[in-house]
């Protein structure tokens, strides 16, 4: 689902009303948005889920034992798994068919002719999800944060969608807060938030994809 799409023009004020109306209730609210995170995600293709649930439930329980261990071997071979299991399905997805054309063309060169091609797709968002989760289990590593306990919180911190396939990329001890506390509505941030996703429309639709390429 794109940002600049007739899809997400209906998406967004509905999750928007949706959370708004479970006032103040905190879970329900995360759950609703880890809910919207996934639909938006995989409405481009709802297998790939399984990638983002896969290193969201990984870096959950890698935290939870790198915080109860205080034996450095341990410690580190936890965040080892966490480094594995997250840069391995990223250099997978991103890498792998990189790797093979550059055999495919070193073998050519000795005069062995192989097909090595793989039509993978890249998913969408990858690097951004990836390194996110990531920066949770290493500034628990590094005593920096303390892990959380609520499953629907991290979960949601990693897929949240307005952040989700474009970046920035969030810091745990920065986003992840803000799903652990209460929050209440503000006439004057919705009116912000809305005048900068407009400016953000504009400046997509009309300054950058309407500027004409140079021939």
């Amino acid at each position: 689902m794109l940002f600049n799409s007739v899809d997400f023009a209906l998406f967004l004020p509905i999750v928007f009303g949706l959370y708004w109306s479970l006032r103040g209730r905190t879970r329900p609210q995360n759950a609703l948005l880890l809910l919207a995170s996934y639909v938006f995600y995989g409405w481009w293709d709802w297998r790939f889920l399984s990638l983002i649930v896969f290193s969201s439930a990984v870096d959950y329980g890698v935290g939870l034992r790198l915080a109860a261990c205080e034996i450095e071997s341990a410690r580190r071979r936890w965040l080892g798994v966490s480094l594995t299991a997250n840069l391995g399905l990223l250099a997978a997805f991103k890498y792998f068919g990189f790797f093979l054309e550059n055999l495919q063309h070193a073998l050519s060169a000795l005069g062995i002719e192989r097909d090595l091609r793989l039509d993978i797709v890249l998913p969408v968002g990858i690097s951004f999800y990836t390194f996110q989760t990531l920066s949770y289990t290493i500034d628990i590593y590094r005593r920096r944060i303390e892990p959380t306990r609520d499953v629907v919180a991290f979960f949601t911190f990693v897929g949240f969608f307005p952040q989700l396939v474009a970046g920035p990329i969030e810091r745990a001890r920065d986003l992840l807060p803000q799903f652990e506390r209460a929050r209440t509505f503000s006439y004057e941030r919705g009116v912000d938030g809305l005048r900068q996703i407009l400016c953000g429309l504009f400046k997509k639709m009309v300054v950058a994809d309407g500027r004409e390429v140079p021939r």
